[in-house]
């Protein structure tokens, strides 16, 4: 902190922002295509897809990591897409990265489809965990939300990445008003039934339809009013930290033993920007310090060019220290009249 540029970004340590936040928690795009057209992330027909060349190869997402975690202080990685099971190298990605970093959290963000034949070879290679997308338990709702019949596919890659020891697994739920907003309660009891934890995600404006309301969101207060009249829930003892997600144990009605835990990201009405640790890179190298940021640093260009390991520290530290106090800007809320939804969407940027 006592070293900064003229800019005020440190020329050491972490990743400061002007706010006091640091970013421990690293969020890697490994490629920007996938294999379902969910309709809150882009449109029926996809979006036009990286080139090849322009993508991170598994030696340049291994530098980066490398970076961010001797230089920078990163604790947890977190892979995200597009879908990671497209990248076919994938357990190689994992495996570079495992043999620099034993110790490392390496967790993944993945729809599972096709995860039942490779889960294990992912566990094999050094993924700790994963989260996957799961929105509904009804084939038709299913193939309504992602244009694609696949949830079969879905639920038997859960059970081969629980077969395989990639746990805990967490399950993550957008909802939609009208159309899945009534199975809170079924995937809360599916996923304890079945050792998962649930994790509801309120939808945001990162949509390529550009569709996005705040009508359609269905907010934090009443997915736990849902669970309420169901469930007893009592505030996860471990408290929240910078996670995203605020955690709740969940009990069934008159019973003392706990059920499992339920989480609520609530971006959009109960934002938490204030204590986000998170920094991202997307598949084509550059630094978003900011889901909904409108800027981006360009990392790879800088690798290619030959730069040194605290060269691209430097680079990652001047990009976070510009990071806008929340959703996209230094003013608070999604939902504001001049809010502008970021030219990205969620597979081009990754979670």
């Amino acid at each position: 902190m006592d070293a900064v540029r003229e800019t005020g970004a440190p020329r050491e340590g972490g990743l400061l922002d002007r706010f006091g936040r640091v970013a421990r928690d690293l969020r890697v795009s490994v490629i920007d295509k996938c294999n379902l057209r969910c309709t809150y992330c882009m449109p029926a027909e996809g979006l036009p897809w990286m080139p090849q060349q322009q993508l991170m190869t598994g030696e340049e997402i291994a530098r980066i990591v490398r970076v961010a975690v001797r230089q920078l202080g990163a604790e947890e990685l977190r892979l995200t897409g597009g879908e990671p099971l497209v990248r076919k190298d994938l357990e190689d990605v994992i495996g570079r990265i495992r043999a620099d970093h034993p110790d490392l959290p390496i967790a993944m963000t993945t729809n599972a489809v096709g995860l039942d034949r490779r889960a294990q070879a992912l566990k094999d290679a050094g993924l700790t965990r994963l989260n996957a997308s799961l929105d509904t338990l009804h084939p038709e709702t299913f193939a309504e939300l992602t244009r694609r019949p696949h949830l079969d596919k879905v639920l038997a890659g859960l059970d081969a990445a629980q077969a395989a020891g990639l746990g805990p697994i967490k399950i993550n739920a957008v909802l939609l008003r009208g159309i899945n907003d009534t199975e809170v309660v079924p995937l809360v009891d599916w996923a304890v039934t079945h050792g998962y934890e649930m994790r509801f995600i309120e939808d945001m404006p990162l949509d390529g339809d550009r569709s996005w309301t705040e009508t359609q969101v269905v907010p934090a207060r009443e997915i736990r009013g849902a669970l309420e009249d169901v469930f007893d829930l009592s505030p996860d003892p471990r408290g929240r930290g910078a996670a995203p997600a605020e955690r709740w144990e969940v009990r069934r009605r008159g019973h003392s033993t706990l059920a499992g835990h339920v989480g609520i990201i609530s971006s959009v009405t109960e934002p938490f920007c204030a204590a986000c640790t998170r920094t991202r890179v997307t598949a084509d190298g550059r630094i978003r310090s900011c889901l909904f940021s409108h800027e981006e640093t360009d990392l790879l260009t800088a690798l290619r060019d030959g730069a040194s390991d605290e060269g691209l520290a430097q680079i990652w530290r001047d990009a976070m220290w510009r990071k806008p106090r929340a959703h996209g800007s230094d003013r608070v809320g999604l939902a504001r009249a001049d809010f502008v939804q970021p030219e990205r969407t969620m597979s081009a940027i990754g979670g």
